[in-house]
């Protein structure tokens, strides 16, 4: 009977000493995984900073950049991924009731869920590939140009949404300066891109570079609606830059007669950039259009949590970073609400107040979701009002905001009730009645692009009619 004894626990020690021995091999090789590559991400993210302040002309040397720079945010993903909590179970289910919030879904696990294993696995054999294949990058690199980066440009990237789009924009310039013959007819460059991806704003940082602004003695902005009005007296017989932005297809004749007229009125050397979101407008580029997508869940990640810190290192506080994560997949990649929302947290770093901003934003998500079947994002690039009943405390108030337009400083005020986007999202401002207008979000440096949408609260009659809330009385 001893002896069986003995046995059993000799086996049961044996066992349990296994089980040990294995998880410790198992987290020991995860550990020094992860630490390989904290390793390579800071290898890779020097190269990549440094190539960001140099002037790449070469066109497959910027498709080398900007591959390294998406192995780099994927890397980043993976590291908060495994570092952070996952994402509370409010935002596993938006993620899962949304084709759009599929796309920007985590893979998120405990550390020993094999997904995570599989995708750790994954993101550094691409790091170490990368790091491998990036010593004749980097040596062609030291031959470009570098530009002049002051601390204030670092600022303007990110606040005017030209994160992660230096290879764009220098293919743009690349494009720009070419110099053809000098009476040649004016390049026709087409800038196409989704609803709200950022293509006015990269156009604009591109005008402002000292390059474009020495090659082009004028640089003129029109609207397409506004192409058989266009003053013509300003054109002058110099090498002008004309920026046109068509909200809908315009006709093959309308094209012609102003092509025509701006090869006639424009010198040898003159451009032209079409910005639009109509695919078929790139049918009358002279050059392959440049096409500019939305950011991927990566980027998005890291651009929201690098916005929404400011200064701060996130890994000062695991739970707001966590936090972070959670709204970044929430948001559904929209630009203009990652900046509204980042600029109410980086004021205010309390845990209490991001976890309000989450609940009050996922309640938002959720209703639309529940209604429409899509993510406000993507109602609002159907160019159809969302429902932000959510943002109202006073019930049976219903509000319905329509998707943001730009609007120049320079505009007289209509005398409209008027709110800021951020202070409805946090809950500290009050309803105006009726019809009513939303600073969505304004650039606090050049070029001040403001984006402003209309607003509409109302209640419900018991017959479920929509009723116009009267307007207080002025006295």
């Amino acid at each position: 009977m001893e002896a069986a004894i003995s046995a059993i626990a000799s086996d049961l020690t044996s066992r349990f000493l296994s089980f040990l021995i294995k998880k410790y091999t198992v987290t020991t090789v995860k550990d020094d995984k992860i630490k390989r590559m904290k390793e390579l991400l800071l290898r890779v993210h020097a190269v990549v900073e440094e190539a960001d302040g140099r002037c790449i002309t070469n066109p497959k040397m910027l498709t080398q950049f900007k591959m390294l720079a998406e192995i780099m945010y994927r890397g980043y993903y993976m590291l908060d991924t495994i570092n952070y909590k996952p994402p509370n179970n409010e935002v596993r289910r938006l993620s899962t009731m949304s084709v759009s919030l599929k796309r920007s879904r985590t893979i998120f696990g405990t550390p020993r869920n094999p997904a995570i294993d599989n995708e750790l696995e994954t993101a550094l054999n691409n790091l170490e590939a990368a790091v491998s294949n990036m010593n004749e990058f980097v040596v062609m690199l030291v031959g470009c140009e570098r530009m002049c980066r002051r601390p204030y440009d670092t600022y303007l990237y990110t606040d005017n949404f030209m994160f992660a789009r230096h290879a764009e924009k220098q293919q743009i310039i690349n494009i720009l300066l070419q110099n053809p013959c000098h009476h040649s007819a004016p390049l026709v460059l087409p800038i196409i891109g989704g609803c709200r991806v950022g293509k006015k704003a990269l156009i604009s940082h591109v005008c402002n570079d000292e390059r474009i602004r020495s090659y082009f003695s004028f640089i003129l902005y029109i609207s397409g609606d506004s192409m058989g009005r266009i003053e013509y007296a300003k054109l002058k017989k110099e090498t002008s830059l004309i920026v046109c932005e068509y909200f809908t297809d315009i006709d093959e004749d309308d094209w012609i007669n102003f092509y025509s007229t701006i090869s006639q009125m424009t010198a040898g050397g003159s451009k032209v950039v079409i910005i639009s979101r109509i695919e078929n407008l790139a049918r009358f580029g002279t050059v392959k259009a440049v096409r500019l997508n939305s950011l991927s869940k990566e980027v998005y990640n890291y651009l929201f949590k690098k916005l929404a810190f400011g200064s701060i290192d996130e890994k000062e506080d695991p739970k707001m970073a966590s936090i972070a994560n959670d709204l970044a997949v929430v948001l559904g990649g929209s630009l203009i609400t990652a900046n509204v929302i980042a600029d109410l947290l980086r004021r205010n770093h309390d845990v209490h107040f991001w976890l309000h901003i989450l609940q009050r934003f996922e309640g938002m998500v959720k209703n639309n979701l529940s209604k429409y079947g899509e993510h406000p994002k993507d109602i609002i690039e159907k160019e159809q009002p969302v429902d932000a009943t959510r943002f109202v405390s006073s019930y049976p108030t219903r509000l319905h905001i329509m998707p943001p337009r730009v609007e120049r400083d320079d505009l007289p005020n209509i005398g409209m009730p008027t709110i800021f986007f951020g202070d409805l999202i946090a809950g500290s401002v009050a309803i105006p009645n009726g019809d009513f207008e939303i600073v969505t979000w304004k650039s606090r440096i050049p070029p001040y692009t403001k984006y402003v949408s209309a607003g509409t609260s109302f209640v419900d009659d018991k017959n479920g009619f929509k009723t116009m809330r009267k307007r207080r009385s002025s006295s």
